[in-house]
């Protein structure tokens, strides 16, 4: 079994055909595909197009029998993107298949010539003889290696220009994040300014587009974090592309692919407070939505349609599954798929009956409010201030081990003096720092931290002025109040540790 790999898995046989009547050659192909069950989808005086059932190593082939000069090409191409960039045999099981089934249907046939050749005859002249033109695999065809997946050309113009555009723009964000992290390591700079570096090249973020900087519900889109993540991402680009760019031209190729990746990011901010989000995607997801609204808009022949939807459905699907393995912006995937899906079946549907201009609005309007929606109701919370907040309220608790390690031993001034720098001291500073938290806005598990903050640091006070008192007196008639005050202390840090993902441990 021979294996055929590259971005496109095929396997091609040329059949010069001499003297044997060319439509004495489809008649035979035509026959040999109906016993073995692939699904005709054209056929013509040029030639014949199928498809095979679903299969688990590449979801379904396309097998073309075309007759060009005298020689029929018989070829069998996966349809789906192939995992490991194989066709497993398939396709050569396939030829394999359909040349032994040709040498027995040509046997069985060779006393019913005539009428079976009249009726085909009848049949190929209603039939288009220029599908071959605009059959689903047809720009697919035209990629003789992969350099040509590079090149513009009709019908393939805008994919090309976006797979360089991505290239290009991960070259900039590369080198020189790595010029600044450099420069920002050497300098001593905080944690606080070296996570923001994904942020000076255009990255998506929450706190960044609500406070007006929605350009980067576009840049975002054309950064990538690794050259794996590039390498998928132009991938599933390519392959979509092809399918998708000669059906929809390049103007409303654009629009899907931009306004979809917009709708991702929305979607994106929605979710994640935090993280920077970045790479295209949402973009790409957004033209396989706009590839199932083709084939539900019947874009494509139906049998055509039943193998390309089931391929694509199966590709989608293992994209947003693997993207539930954390460490990727889900959220824009979907968000992508679905407004890629709407914005398609706006821009081409017939049960919608308007003029090319108002599909074009129509689409543009129903970003514009998705992206006020959410815009307007999505809160600005301030995790980023809270963390460095939390930072020095933690520095501080820290210090305060220094109260427990006070001897006896020492002048009760001394005393005094340590347990008012370890420990009043450094409670009142942290009762400064809740109050700054307290005119944050915090979402619920932030709010529910900040609280426990505020009680805690309201008790260790209460208990650490209690010491101060003792300290003072240098009586042990505290120790009842101390001990009230440390049992509802502990409480609070019980209570905290059920309500939160926390351990406390101050």
């Amino acid at each position: 079994m021979s294996i055929s790999w590259g971005y496109s898995p095929k396997i091609e046989k040329y059949i010069p055909l001499g003297d044997f009547p060319t439509d004495k050659y489809l008649v035979i192909a035509k026959q040999a595909i109906e016993n073995l069950g692939w699904k005709l989808s054209h056929i013509s005086a040029s030639g014949i197009i199928a498809y095979t059932p679903l299969s688990f190593q590449s979801y379904s082939e396309e097998i073309s029998v075309r007759i060009t000069d005298n020689f029929a090409l018989v070829k069998s191409e996966c349809i789906g993107i192939q995992m490991f960039f194989n066709d497993y045999g398939k396709n050569d099981a396939n030829l394999e298949k359909f040349f032994h089934e040709f040498e027995y249907v040509e046997y069985h046939l060779k006393d019913i010539w005539e009428e079976i050749l009249n009726s085909f005859h009848e049949f190929v002249a209603t039939q288009d003889d220029e599908y071959f033109e605009k059959a689903p695999l047809t720009v697919k065809n035209k990629i003789k290696n992969v350099l040509y997946l590079f090149y513009p050309r009709k019908g393939y113009f805008v994919t090309p220009i976006l797979i360089i555009l991505n290239i290009i723009a991960y070259g900039m964000f590369a080198f020189g994040s790595v010029f600044i992290y450099r420069m920002l390591y050497k300098s001593g700079a905080s944690y606080e300014l070296i996570e923001k570096v994904p942020s000076y090249f255009g990255a998506n973020s929450r706190e960044l587009v609500l406070k007006g900087q929605v350009w980067r519900l576009i840049t975002h889109q054309f950064l990538h974090g690794s050259l794996l993540h590039l390498f998928f991402n132009m991938y599933a680009l390519a392959y979509i592309g092809l399918m998708v760019e000669h059906k929809l031209k390049s103007t409303k190729y654009i629009a899907v692919y931009v306004l979809s990746g917009i709708c991702g990011g929305l979607l994106s901010i929605i979710f994640h407070e935090l993280n920077y989000s970045i790479g295209a995607s949402g973009a790409i997801l957004g033209l396989f939505g706009a590839f199932l609204a083709l084939l539900s808009n019947n874009a494509f022949e139906k049998n055509a349609s039943r193998a390309m939807l089931v391929s694509t459905v199966l590709v989608c699907a293992l994209m947003l599954i693997n993207g539930l393995r954390g460490n990727t912006d889900n959220w824009a995937h979907v968000g992508g798929i679905t407004s890629g899906f709407l914005i398609c079946f706006i821009l081409i549907t017939e049960r919608i009956v308007l003029q090319v201009y108002f599909r074009f609005a129509s689409a543009i309007v129903v970003v514009l409010v998705f992206a006020a929606t959410v815009l307007t109701f999505t809160t600005n919370y301030e995790p980023k201030k809270f963390f460095a907040l939390e930072r020095a309220f933690k520095q501080n608790s820290k210090d305060y081990a220094g109260v427990y390690s006070i001897s006896m031993r020492l002048t009760s001034e001394e005393r005094l003096r340590r347990v008012n720098d370890y420990g009043i001291k450094v409670w009142e500073r942290n009762r400064q720092i809740v109050k700054q938290m307290n005119v944050l806005q915090l979402n619920e598990e932030h709010a529910l931290v900040r609280k426990y903050y505020e009680k805690i640091t309201d008790k260790t006070l209460e208990f650490t002025k209690i010491l101060y008192l003792e300290a003072a007196d240098d009586v042990p008639q505290y120790k009842a109040k101390l001990d009230t005050v440390m049992a509802q202390i502990n409480k609070l840090k019980e209570e905290a540790n059920k309500n939160t993902n926390r351990h406390w441990g101050y």
